[in-house]
């Protein structure tokens, strides 16, 4: 499994143009091959009993960043957190990047590995606590590579990290890793309290896809 995800991610990197089918057929793959070792839908947390529990938990979530982001977005000093390179794009760009690149290029088998898959393989073997604890992790490291030129796209990064260099980029890779394993663990609890994925991709989509359409809005306020 640590295998397949190392795979996957080296190749999402290497590839970034990629990243749609490169996820979906992750996802995909993921998900028959817990099923042939035996995993139940429920244990995946894809059992059809548990949508609308785990759809009013992701709307919840939803509500949540969103209100935060709002505040975030209104006071100056925070503002340059949502000044990111990547997403400097018009409003067809955002919305596709917002509503088809992130939820199925990121969000769909980052879900499906660390919060299903994973989770189902680690809980027969082990505590749910130590599951949430492994997993987020997991999913902290993750996020290495993809945070290696974060200080150089996110202008509130590089503000902090206040200078270029290896030391700047280790401070900004372990400062990653960190903030995403927090992440990870309070989308772990939403998927133990809901028994269902789908309430953990509702933080995860809002968190990386509400960025991109505040993102849109701080530009717009800056220039």
């Amino acid at each position: 499994m640590v295998a397949a995800l190392a795979v996957v991610n080296v190749a999402r990197f290497l590839v970034p143009s990629g990243s749609v089918w490169i996820s979906v057929t992750g996802a995909l793959a993921l998900v028959a091959l817990a099923r042939w070792t035996g995993l139940s839908w429920k244990q995946l947390g894809l059992s059809r009993d548990r949508f609308w529990r785990g759809a009013r938990w992701a709307l919840g979530a939803v509500v949540v960043v969103a209100a935060v982001y709002v505040a975030g977005l209104m006071i100056p000093m925070t503002r340059s957190a949502f000044l990111d390179s990547r997403y400097h794009v018009g409003i067809p760009g955002a919305l596709l990047s917002a509503f088809v690149i992130i939820p199925l290029g990121t969000v769909l088998f980052e879900e499906v590995a660390f919060r299903s898959v994973l989770w189902g393989m680690l809980h027969r073997h082990t505590t749910t606590f130590r599951v949430m604890l492994i997993s987020s992790s997991l999913f902290g490291l993750w996020h290495v590579l993809p945070s290696l030129h974060f200080a150089a796209a996110n202008q509130g990064v590089g503000d902090v990290a206040g200078q270029s260099g290896p030391s700047a980029t280790v401070m900004v890779v372990l400062s990653t890793v960190a903030f995403t394993a927090v992440g990870g663990l309070v989308a772990a609890e939403l998927r133990r309290r809901s028994g269902s994925v789908l309430a953990s991709a509702g933080m995860h989509w809002a968190t990386n896809a509400l960025g991109v359409l505040f993102g849109l809005v701080a530009w717009r306020m800056v220039g």
